[in-house]
């Protein structure tokens, strides 16, 4: 499981980075809290949101866009690889 921290927010901020996705912290009407546009590969998450909940939505967001491993970092895959195992776990438990 993923701690909920300023600093593991920055590392999930820089494993999208080397997705080559953006992501932008604004003010929307946004239903689900984040939004992507798919085309542009830019995430925009709403800027009130604590860091729990943007690690929560970026979490999601991870879960839904193909991901490659070759543009990973080693600090990122071993992340990644933490959270795919707890994204297991946790599909096991449910």
């Amino acid at each position: 499981m993923v701690k909920f921290t300023k600093s593991n927010l920055q590392k999930l901020e820089l494993l999208f980075k080397e997705q080559e996705y953006t992501i932008r912290y604004e003010k929307g009407n946004f239903q689900s809290g984040y939004c992507i546009v798919q085309a542009r590969k830019i995430v925009v998450i709403n800027k009130f949101f604590d860091t729990e909940a943007r690690i929560n939505c970026l979490l999601d967001i991870l879960s839904t866009i193909v991901v490659l491993e070759n543009l990973m970092s080693e600090q990122s895959k071993s992340l990644y690889k933490v959270i795919l195992k707890s994204e297991l776990n946790r599909a096991q438990v449910a």
